[in-house]
């Protein structure tokens, strides 16, 4: 398996990973699948500042994960939300581990002290959403930081979001500046 940028070529096997998750499950809150068009221009958007990178095994995209803006003030830029997300029929094969290890050691080195989650969380298991992603980022050394309850509505019932970070950095008065 390989660890590569995403390139703009790539929306579309992509989009297939993606899909799924919009279409059944509450782990994204879009209620419709974006166009690859606009998949690509998200694609352009990220990677002009952040990391943006896939898992590549025989050939095939089988996950990807990206850094984002967490806020658009100066004052954040130390910070950065991630996403991951990896094919449904490959879960559990290490894939996500070695995305975030990756993703990790390149926002450090771009100057990046915190990341965090924002993560859909079911009061109840259900068919649309459990709490793995939870117990994956509490085991890559993510801590919950807070829960908005009721703040998103998909198939017709509410779901909590719960905010995790990880610091990779050291805070100090005078951080290096980030670059990207």
């Amino acid at each position: 398996m390989e660890i590569q940028n995403v390139t703009i070529e790539d929306a579309e096997e992509l989009l297939d990973i993606y899909a799924p998750y919009v279409k059944y499950t509450a782990i994204t809150f879009e209620y419709d699948v974006p166009s690859v068009e606009e998949f690509r221009q998200r694609i352009v958007n990220i990677s002009n500042r952040y990391p943006y990178i896939k898992a590549v095994d025989n050939g095939q995209i089988v996950g990807y994960a990206y850094a984002g803006c967490f806020k658009d003030r100066r004052a954040y830029d130390w910070s950065v939300e991630t996403t991951i997300y990896v094919r449904q029929d490959c879960k559990r094969m290490g894939i996500g581990r070695l995305l975030y290890d990756r993703l990790e050691h390149e926002l450090k080195s771009m100057g990046i002290l915190n990341m965090n989650a924002c993560i859909a969380c079911p009061e109840q298991e259900s068919k649309y959403l459990n709490d793995d992603s939870i117990r994956f980022h509490s085991r890559l050394g993510f801590s919950e930081v807070g829960r908005f309850h009721d703040s998103g509505y998909k198939f017709n019932q509410w779901f909590d979001m719960v905010w995790m970070e990880k610091m990779i950095g050291e805070h100090n008065a005078e951080p290096k500046e980030v670059w990207g």
